[in-house]
């Protein structure tokens, strides 16, 4: 193999599918980039056996051929160089991997390419088209409330509903609820309910393009094809909990409140809660809101008063202040609506400007109040 390239043109690809690539491995072969180079097409993959994820370029190239490179050695230097061609070549006999700039020289040893694990194949049965600004904002949104525990394995994955017209992203952790609609989309011809890993997202907001971007689904696998990109996972197949029935139907006491002002006065109050429960008391009456914190452990205590719109029964409730906050960071409104009930049931947290074709619910559990 042997092909010419700019340093920053193959460095930004392996910035887009480094993610993949496991730290440490029980198969060496996996902490490689597969290199397939055919005429000037370069193609790089990357894998860790539930997720692959390739890149495509143009290079100058003059000797086809197929080899596994060491990831972390290779991108560090790239890394380190400096905008300037090299000259990669590689020996698929001996495995040896020689990279030339007009400065220096510098030598690798890999693995033979067929040693490379094959990616699944992959027949897409549903397909939508999304712009970069819908498929991140959809994930930004909710991924911040997917679960990390792995004994329950179907909240670890961001639900996605696919049907005609309307696009549903879900995501809980059993304390915080988001649950993201999308109305007026060119969505699935078919009724569709996948669970995509979080890792899966989060690489795919990296590699995200200005324009269109495609989805492609089957039953076990989710596609996701950039300009230059695609990225392929494993979906997580477990039967997501019905979250239509954490939803409180009822709750009709409803405040709306500067967003920046109620963050800020969270995070100030929160700082004086107990550091295991990170509890703050809300105390809503007449168009005003007293946030207040005390760790009984430390001496610690705060409290602040700031208004809103409010004309309902006075009413205590209590929060963990960082769920709160990852709540109301994550809307992009300059106020938000509150929706309560009781102190017992879990509150409701929207934009109070809405945008067209978008419906964004948030929910947050309630803490039990220590009298």
């Amino acid at each position: 193999m042997k092909f010419t390239i700019k340093s920053s043109e193959i460095q930004k690809a392996l910035n887009k599918i480094s993610g993949v690539i496991p730290t440490k491995s029980t198969l060496p072969i996996l902490e490689h980039i597969l290199f397939t180079l055919q005429g000037n097409n370069l193609r790089l993959l990357a894998t860790d056996l539930e997720m692959s994820m390739s890149a495509e370029m143009n290079v100058n190239g003059s000797e086809d051929g197929i080899i596994a490179v060491p990831a972390r050695r290779f991108m560090d230097t790239i890394r380190a160089l400096p905008e300037i061609e090299i000259l990669f070549s590689s020996d698929e006999t001996s495995k040896k991997i020689k990279m030339i700039t007009e400065s220096g020289e510098y030598n690798l040893i890999g693995e033979a390419g067929e040693e490379y694990p094959a990616t699944p194949d992959f027949k897409g049965e549903a397909e939508i088209v999304l712009s970069a600004s819908l498929l991140g904002g959809m994930i930004n949104r909710t991924i911040f409330s997917v679960s990390t525990d792995e004994l329950r394995p179907a909240m670890t994955g961001l639900l996605l509903q696919l049907k005609e017209e309307e696009i549903r992203a879900i995501a809980t952790d059993g304390h915080r609820l988001v649950r993201v609609i999308y109305s007026n989309v060119a969505g699935a011809k078919e009724h569709k309910d996948i669970i995509i890993p979080a890792k899966a997202l989060q690489l795919v907001v990296k590699a995200a393009e200005e324009e269109e971007n495609k989805i492609s689904v089957d039953s076990t696998h989710i596609k996701f094809t950039f300009d230059n990109f695609t990225l392929t996972s494993r979906l997580i197949e477990e039967t997501y909990p019905n979250y239509e029935t954490v939803i409180p139907l009822d709750n009709d006491k409803k405040l709306v409140v500067n967003r920046e002002t109620l963050i800020a006065s969270v995070r100030r109050v929160g700082l004086y809660s107990n550091s295991t429960t990170h509890q703050v008391r809300f105390s809503l009456s007449k168009n005003e809101i007293k946030i207040a914190a005390e760790d009984a452990d430390f001496g610690g205590e705060a409290r602040e008063k700031i208004p809103c719109t409010y004309n309902n029964d006075e009413l205590e409730i209590g929060f963990n202040a960082k769920y709160v906050e990852d709540v109301l960071t994550h809307i992009d409104s300059e106020n938000v609506e509150m929706l309560f009930s009781t102190p017992v049931r879990a509150a409701i947290i929207s934009p109070a400007e809405r945008k067209p074709n978008e419906d964004v619910l948030m929910l947050v559990m309630p803490m039990r109040l220590n009298t």
